[in-house]
């Protein structure tokens, strides 16, 4: 199969792995004049978290408490960081990047993202977690891998990920 990767997708979440996914997007996108789209997803999980919060504290007084208002702070917010990120990292790199901060569950909208924006490649962190936990939680990764209609490279921790260390 000879398909030309034009579009990378990096998965990003402001975790220890963060740099790792942006370091090897960047790195594949050095061969050639590859865009690279950056993707930050705010959890439904965290958002359902103020819902239920304004729910039990209703406000008092001249201060209303928008859920909505919330999130689009949280968009921004996270938009800032990922720009100062890019510029203080990859300032070289930064005309291929398109950044993007969505919500929703995190696998449904970068499986949604890679479809909307023609994406060729996924870059997405796996975190190592243990069994128990990707038993009661899932991992984004491990459904991005199922369900990507593209090929996903996975970035992982080598210190975590040591010979004779945990599978």
């Amino acid at each position: 199969m000879n398909r030309k990767i034009n579009k990378i997708l990096a998965c990003v979440d402001f975790s220890d792995y963060t740099m790792m996914v942006l370091s090897y997007a960047v790195e594949l996108a050095s061969a050639s004049d590859m865009q690279i789209v950056v993707l930050n997803v705010i959890n439904q999980r965290d958002i359902n978290g103020i819902r239920m919060a304004v729910g039990y504290f209703p406000t008092q007084g001249p201060v209303m408490l928008s859920v909505e208002d919330c999130v689009e702070d949280w968009k921004k917010d996270r938009h800032t960081q990922l720009k100062q990120l890019v510029k203080e990292h990859f300032f070289d790199d930064k005309s291929k990047m398109h950044l993007m901060v969505d919500t929703g569950i995190p696998y449904e909208r970068i499986l949604k993202t890679a479809e909307n924006e023609n994406i060729d490649l996924i870059v997405i962190a796996n975190k190592g977690r243990g069994n128990l936990s990707r038993v009661l939680f899932g991992s984004a990764a491990e459904k991005v891998f199922r369900h990507a209609k593209v090929p996903v490279v996975c970035v992982r921790d080598p210190e975590k990920f040591k010979q004779g260390g945990r599978l």
